[in-house]
């Protein structure tokens, strides 16, 4: 490895030792995508010729850095690119795993990631301008088992009324293979929509498993997975890839599912989720709890949380909004043109949450409150626990979330992995 190559890029690269100095630098950058993102009111948004608007807090200047601690244990490590908020990587710390790195170009993800990953490194910045030398110099030897990433899948979305084959964001997967092939991991565990099945007749899926096989000497499979079978209370589905090193291949059967149907447990409910979190009107902000956990899952999502309440805070939505929750019953669409915006019933598994766009509005309506969700109570839908800090205030708290991969569905891919280390 040629050393002089590996200092010169780490020079590209800033280095900031206080993650709230990112949002300073973000404000001495406000206008980083005002121009650009300005879409003429004649255009159609909903034209696939119209170029897709992005997120303002996009950093796509200089990448920066931030280090980590050095790792002094023997757990399986974790290297994870495109981290969003870190929800694959917090399913992989709950397995027993140490997570070293991550990577991703939404500031307030990284901000998330960090907060919640106080021990990784993490870097802010497009990855198409960063070399994966760079990791291998900061890890300095440490060998990475596993390399996971959740590639960006606006454009394979069954949601998204702008999904087209041609989307730049269906080939980001490319950047994955590149790092794999420098990185070596032991596995890798890369996960998308399931909307990537039916695009192109199945062509991306083949082509992905092919790739991940040849360039990092892998046995690859890939299933989709029910994320309420695990515990999730959202009905939530993603497409897996999962490859191992060797002769062996990874058994998707392996991985254990506990709730639904003639199992262990039934599926875990909204009212199971969030019924025990302080009630709240349009515009209040409640931080402590004023009821016990009245379920397993409540209880579970409250360990590690001193009894604090984070990012509990409901958006404050004009009357008409308002009158528009209240008119709706629970688990009926509120907006005839937008079937998956329900109005919650304490009953049912929540919906998908969605990121919903760079101004993402309110997706469910609370079943009881009339209003829409707090990001805790998002939270709770995706099996974030309470101690779980999102940075970036209610609209980018709304785009980490729905990003996000579910903590226990990440849990049980990497309990089950860990066999094949």
């Amino acid at each position: 490895m040629n050393k002089k190559i590996i200092y010169k890029r780490i020079e590209q690269i800033h280095q900031v030792r206080d993650g709230n100095q990112l949002e300073l630098l973000y404000r001495a950058n406000t206008t980083l995508k005002n121009e650009k993102n300005d879409i003429s009111k004649s255009e159609d948004v909903w034209d696939k010729s119209v170029i897709v608007e992005e997120n303002g807090y996009y950093w796509n200047k200089t990448p920066i850095f931030l280090p980590g601690s050095k790792v002094k244990n023997k757990k399986p490590t974790v290297v994870e690119l495109f981290s969003g908020c870190g929800g694959t990587s917090y399913g992989f710390k709950m397995a027993g795993y140490e997570i070293l790195l991550g990577l991703d170009i939404h500031m307030p993800s990284i901000q998330t990631f960090k907060k919640n990953h106080p021990n990784a490194a993490a870097i802010l910045g497009d990855v198409r301008k960063i070399g994966p030398e760079i990791i291998l110099d900061y890890l300095n030897g440490k060998k990475i088992d596993v390399l996971i990433a959740g590639v960006p899948c606006q454009g394979f979305s069954l949601n998204n009324r702008k999904r087209h084959i041609e989307d730049e964001r269906n080939f980001l997967y490319k950047e994955f293979i590149r790092f794999l092939k420098i990185l070596k991991p032991n596995a890798v565990v890369l996960e998308n929509v399931v909307g990537m099945k039916s695009t192109k007749n199945g062509e991306f899926v083949k082509i992905i498993e092919k790739e991940i096989a040849t360039n990092g000497a892998m046995r690859v499979k890939s299933d989709v997975l029910f994320a309420p079978d695990y515990g999730v209370p959202q009905k939530r589905s993603r497409l897996v890839f999962i490859g191992v090193k060797g002769d062996t291949t990874f058994d998707f059967s392996g991985i254990q599912k506990t709730h639904g149907p003639n199992r262990k447990y039934p599926y875990t409910t909204v009212g199971d989720a969030i019924s025990d979190l302080p009630r709240l009107e349009a515009g209040q902000v409640a931080n402590k709890y004023y009821n016990k956990p009245i379920t397993d899952y409540q209880k579970f999502m409250r360990i590690e949380s001193n009894g604090l309440i984070f990012n509990h805070e409901a958006p404050n939505h004009p009357e008409s909004t308002i009158r528009k929750i209240q008119d709706t019953k629970p688990g009926q669409s509120m907006y005839p043109k937008f079937k998956q915006r329900i109005r919650l019933a304490w009953d049912i598994l929540s919906p998908t949450q969605v990121s919903g766009g760079i101004r993402p509005q309110f997706q469910f309506g609370h079943p009881e409150d009339n209003r829409g969700l707090s990001i805790r109570e998002r939270c709770r839908l995706q099996s974030f626990p309470d101690h779980f800090y999102v940075t970036g205030g209610i609209v980018q708290g709304r785009v980490q979330t729905g990003n996000a991969v579910p903590p226990l569905l990440a849990k049980a891919i990497a309990s089950s992995l860990k066999k094949y280390l």
